[in-house]
């Protein structure tokens, strides 16, 4: 048993209990009546939010993610995956039924694998190693036969009915007989490459693809040619900065021994109107592959035997990192809706099926998302949605406001049943990227175009290094036919910034940017929302939660333990009238019952390896100040919501989905990226609460927080069998019923200032609406800076000038967005300036 794994077992050590509350243990002996009822009624097994616990998969390895998830032979199919095993691993192939009992395959091989296709004219599932027949017959393709991290297919260039190709995540490509299974190898799996020390050409006589990037993800073929997507650079480099070059989009026409870089950046899935059967009409049908650069989304549209390229904007940054780990595989599926649906960057899209050069209207945002999504599915008319939940190692995403935090004690995943309502019922929309970042520009060439449609608030801010006036010229596609048309000008002094905000009477689907001279830096970045609708009150399903005013309750720290176990560790504290009575270690398992182990040397052993860190934020009367590892200092707010600088130490900071932290801040919860994708620079506000959550984590696929009332009860309550304790149980995604953010504060209060010297960044991303009131003791004018893309690319917005004791209030319109503010004063003097988000 490893420490780092699972506490160690002992003879426990009983806490004296002074006190225990008995409207406790009578509501656990009520409920337990209650469900032994319901158990004989109903042979359904239970969920919390879509998650069914006793469908967690788990492996032996740093990350358990879901590959696939397809309905076949009856059946939901699903395949799980290491992190590096092109020889095989400890995963499975799952099937479920329709009664949603699962069983793993006997006769699985593991992996890394991600991969899917229908074969129709063999009526074969293609999953993973795996080749399932219409009876659920399955047979497997070794490792050993195919090497590899298997990560696509795509029908045959030339033998269709007889042959698929299967692609890896360091370019080898395999083409497999349909009937024998027999495997012809075309390009080596090169595993150096992955390492970046180059292949290895005397290995044997198959030639290497040798394409710029690695970490290989989308394939699919059409129009003559097989293509093939990389998000990811083997550099030390991609491990620190998002903005480098990563990645690519190539080509191969199943003849030569050379691939066809399209576009040198990050690419994730390659997919047709045919989705997982492969185009109908493979020599005139569209293909399409989505991925990104630092600057916005990229669609890629091959039509006619031409590429074209289309800008999108981002929802969330946490999947920036120049690496690629970040992106699991993203999708353009079909789940048997008018348009199919596409998943990118943390937020759900409609994306037409018809999709082309002459017709391209109709892409839309639908919502963002929190879950880590490696697949999804249409399956007994609900969306299945397969996930990447809790990984073991934790990869680069460490830091200190985590603390010493022990990552879960072993790596697994879930599948979330839901309905297809919510793609358009999560977070409300937003979008930001440019055409143009600083970036070199010539005159009267059209940038590319950048999506314009589906978006209630949009902005534009240009700027431009050259030494006389530049002129933009904003031209619009209005139908999505590809014929443009001038929708303004705009007129940028030098060193100067221009905002110019798109009424809602300016229609079409798509804008692109020429300027009338040559600069050799020029920035057009969009600022996109929807208005987000959400009250301020949080849902009934987090009735129980602690409060302020509270003082019986319970609490304490939640971990994923390791050895096999599969047991959730709760070491846990009953507080009764303010004072703590009893301590114990419980363990939560897949029947969702909280059992107390009476064993305190786990207790102990949770306590001191997943502490809660202290001294992370400073509350001051500003606002709250957070300093990163690097030094930086970033404030922000205090939501309106929250009493909770008295509630002792709650957790800052942790993964809960893998590679994605939540920071719980003020009484605002966060989605933070990894450091490697600009961390807290590129952070954004999910919910406020009026809670005092303790700890939380990711436990077979559900979100755990601890600091419960001693009364609370409901589905989403699980309360230990000794009526002591309690955790609250649901899905990351639930934490957008906590209600809008909403805050107060900003970079000073009645705070010494020197001239020319910024404040603090303060956040502002995010928020729905935002006003700003500054007030000095002295005659100065306050210049109010932002962030527009989260990189320090500071602009001015607007000056105020103020007298001797003069206080003055500014409303940003609701189309201003920018990531950070901070306020620069012209003279010596003692300022507030503080913000209020509504």
């Amino acid at each position: 048993m490893s420490p780092s794994n699972s506490p160690p077992s002992s003879i426990s050590t009983i806490v004296h209990l002074r006190f225990i509350s008995l409207t406790a243990i009578l509501f656990a002996a009520l409920s337990g009546l209650l469900l032994a009822d319901e158990e004989k009624t109903s042979n359904k097994p239970r969920s919390i939010s879509g998650i069914y616990p006793h469908l967690a998969y788990w492996n032996d390895h740093g990350e358990c993610g879901t590959g696939a998830v397809v309905p076949w032979a009856d059946k939901l199919w699903v395949i799980t995956y290491g992190p590096h095993y092109p020889k095989g691993s400890s995963d499975q192939l799952y099937s479920i039924t329709p009664d949603l009992q699962i069983e793993a395959f006997a006769g699985s091989v593991g992996g890394t694998p991600a991969n899917r296709m229908i074969h129709k004219e063999s009526n074969q599932l293609l999953i993973g190693p795996y080749v399932i027949d219409a009876k659920a017959n399955i047979r497997v393709i070794t490792p050993d036969a195919m090497p590899g991290r298997l990560t696509g297919n795509a029908r045959h260039l030339f033998d269709p009915a007889g042959k698929a190709y299967y692609a890896t995540m360091e370019e080898g490509v395999y083409e497999v007989d349909m009937e024998t299974l027999d495997v012809t190898e075309l390009f080596q799996d090169d595993q150096s490459h992955g390492q970046n020390v180059g292949p290895d050409p005397t290995a044997h006589d198959v030639p290497f693809a040798a394409l710029p990037g690695y970490h290989g993800k989308g394939l699919y073929s059409g129009q003559g040619r097989l293509i093939y997507a990389n998000n990811g650079e083997a550099s030390g480099l991609a491990r620190s900065r998002p903005d480098i070059p990563s990645g690519c989009l190539a080509e191969w026409d199943g003849k030569s021994q050379t691939w066809q870089v399209i576009r040198r950046n990050q690419f994730t899935d390659v997919r047709g109107p045919g989705d997982l059967l492969g185009n109908p009409n493979p020599e005139t049908d569209p293909v399409w592959a989505i991925g990104w650069d630092h600057r916005s989304l990229l669609l890629m549209l091959l039509d006619q035997g031409h590429w074209h390229t289309y800008r999108l904007p981002k929802a969330s940054h946490s999947y920036d990192g120049a690496h690629g780990w970040n992106t699991e595989w993203p999708r353009i599926h079909d789940i048997g809706e008018v348009d199919f649906v596409m998943n990118m960057h943390g937020m759900f899209w409609h994306f037409p099926k018809t999709f082309t050069h002459a017709n391209s209207a109709g892409i839309a945002p639908r919502s963002t998302y929190l879950k880590v999504i490696g697949d999804y599915c249409r399956w007994n008319d609900q969306l299945v949605f397969g996930c990447d939940d809790a990984a073991a190692s934790e990869f680069l995403n460490t830091r200190r406001a985590k603390g010493k935090v022990a990552g879960p004690g072993q790596s697994h995943s879930n599948l979330w049943f839901t309905s297809t309502d919510i793609l358009d019922k999560l977070g409300a929309p937003i979008g930001r990227g440019s055409v143009w970042l600083n970036d070199p520009v010539q005159a009267n060439v059209p940038s590319d175009p950048f999506l314009f449609s589906g978006f209630e608030r949009r902005s534009l801010c240009l700027f431009h290094d050259a030494k006389t006036p530049v002129t933009f010229t904003v031209e619009v596609d209005q139908e999505g036919n590809n014929q443009w048309n001038e929708l303004t000008t705009i007129t940028v002094p030098v060193g100067e910034n221009t905002w110019h905000a798109f009424p809602q009477n300016e229609t079409g689907v798509w804008v692109r940017i020429t300027t009338d001279q040559d600069c050799s830096q020029a920035t057009a970045q969009f600022q996109y929302a929807n208005q987000d609708v959400r009250d301020s009150a949080a849902a009934t399903i987090f009735q129980g939660l602690r409060q302020p005013g509270s003082s019986d309750y319970s609490e304490g720290i939640v971990r994923v333990r390791g050895n096999r176990l599969q047991t959730m560790a709760f070491a846990a504290t009953q507080v009764v009238d303010g004072q703590p009575v009893h301590h114990g270690f419980y363990e939560l398992g897949a029947d969702l019952k909280l059992t107390n182990s009476q064993d305190q040397t786990a207790f102990e052993w949770t306590h001191n390896n997943a502490p809660i860190p202290q001294g992370v934020l400073t509350f001051d009367e500003a606002s709250i100040l957070y300093v990163d590892d690097e030094g930086k200092r970033w404030r922000l707010p205090r939501s309106t919501k929250d009493d909770t600088e008295d509630f002792g130490p709650l957790r800052i900071s942790r993964e809960v989905a893998t590679e994605r932290d939540l920071f719980n801040c003020g009484g605002t919860f966060y989605e933070l990226p990894a450091r490697n994708a600009d961390g807290i620079a590129k952070i954004r506000p999910v919910c406020s609460h009026p809670f005092a959550i303790h700890d939380y984590c990711s436990y077979r696929g559900m979100m755990i927080l601890s600091g419960v009332d001693a009364d609370a009860s409901g589905e989403h309550i699980i309360r230990s069998e000794d009526g002591r304790v309690a955790v609250w149980a649901g899905v990351i995604d639930d934490l957008w019923k906590l209600g809008k953010p909403v805050g107060v504060g900003g970079p000073w209060h009645n705070s010494q200032v020197e001239a020319g010297s910024p404040s603090d960044a303060y956040l502002m991303t995010g928020y729905d609406q935002k006003s700003l009131t500054v007030s000095t003791d002295e005659p100065t004018d306050i210049r109010i800076e932002v962030d527009i893309d989260g990189t320090g690319t500071w602009r001015t917005y607007k000056t105020l000038s103020l007298a001797e004791g003069e206080s003055k209030s500014l409303s940003f319109p609701k189309d201003f967005q920018a990531y950070w503010v901070r306020l620069v004063s012209s003279h010596d003097a003692t300022v507030t300036g503080q913000l209020t988000y509504k």
